[in-house]
């Protein structure tokens, strides 16, 4: 269990224990921005490599037996800030993405600050056609984005009520800005994707959660037990010459029956 933790507004990097839970945090200035990662007891042992980029990207690498997965924290610029605030955002994540191999898993969540829409269009690739809302721009980049690197958005591909879809909510507006993507060959792993329904919070996010189930291969175990001799092929003839070649090495006691000898 992981929680993708978004807006922290806290100054600095840093990791913080928490009843058995950590969380690491990636800020710059108190205030601004801010992303986090909540990692629960059973699973905070297993990570083994922690990457702040900016107070807008950050990413975790867990070694569970066998199986790698990396984790990707993303708090997109939303639309009324500057171009060249978008366009590092969108290279710092493409940087982060080409130095996970192939073979490991990757699971990207944040907040992307746009509205990907309910129709699928020229990106069912993508998009699995169960969205909310009309696409605009924002959509549009990370849809793009999506296609780029073979990902799919994991919260477009279950269909859902409203309630499930909307990850944003004001006195205002419903809205679904927050996504959860995983590359498209991972497609299976993903077993639903959901918001939870509960009070809202005070940054009026909601709670979205994807179910991921990843098999871990076990090592065959080795034979163990009494060892035993394998007495079958051995006749009458055989026994008497092993009898004969051991007692000339001054090694063979005749007594009892084979198996006491």
């Amino acid at each position: 269990m992981r929680e993708n933790i978004l807006e922290t507004r806290w100054a600095g990097s840093r990791a913080r224990d928490v009843d058995g839970y950590k969380l690491w945090n990636s800020g710059t200035q108190k205030g601004r921005n801010g992303v986090g990662i909540l990692m629960d007891r059973e699973l905070r042992e297993y990570v083994v490599e922690v990457r702040r980029v900016n107070d807008r990207l950050m990413s975790i690498k867990l070694v569970v037996a066998q199986c790698i997965v990396n984790v990707v924290s993303a708090y997109a610029p939303h639309m009324g800030l500057d171009e060249e605030v978008k366009r590092r955002f969108w290279e710092g994540l493409d940087e982060i993405i080409h130095q996970v191999p192939p073979n490991e898993k990757l699971f990207i969540e944040g907040d992307f600050n746009g509205h990907i829409g309910s129709d699928a269009g020229v990106y069912d690739e993508v998009h699995g056609g169960f969205g909310f809302g009309e696409r605009n721009e924002g959509g549009t980049s990370l849809l793009d984005f999506a296609k780029a690197f073979g990902l799919v958005v994991a919260n477009s591909c279950f269909p859902k009520r409203e309630g499930r879809l909307v990850t944003f909510q004001n006195a205002v507006a419903k809205i679904q800005i927050d996504y959860l993507l995983l590359r498209r060959r991972d497609r299976g792993l993903c077993k639903d994707c959901k918001v939870i329904p509960g009070e809202i919070l005070v940054t009026r996010h909601r709670l979205l959660v994807m179910d991921v189930g990843i098999m871990v291969k076990r090592r065959k175990m080795s034979g163990r037990g009494t060892p035993r001799i394998r007495w079958g092929a051995l006749t009458k003839d055989k026994a008497q010459e092993l009898e004969g070649r051991l007692s000339v090495m001054g090694a063979w006691r005749s007594s009892g029956d084979a198996n006491s000898m």
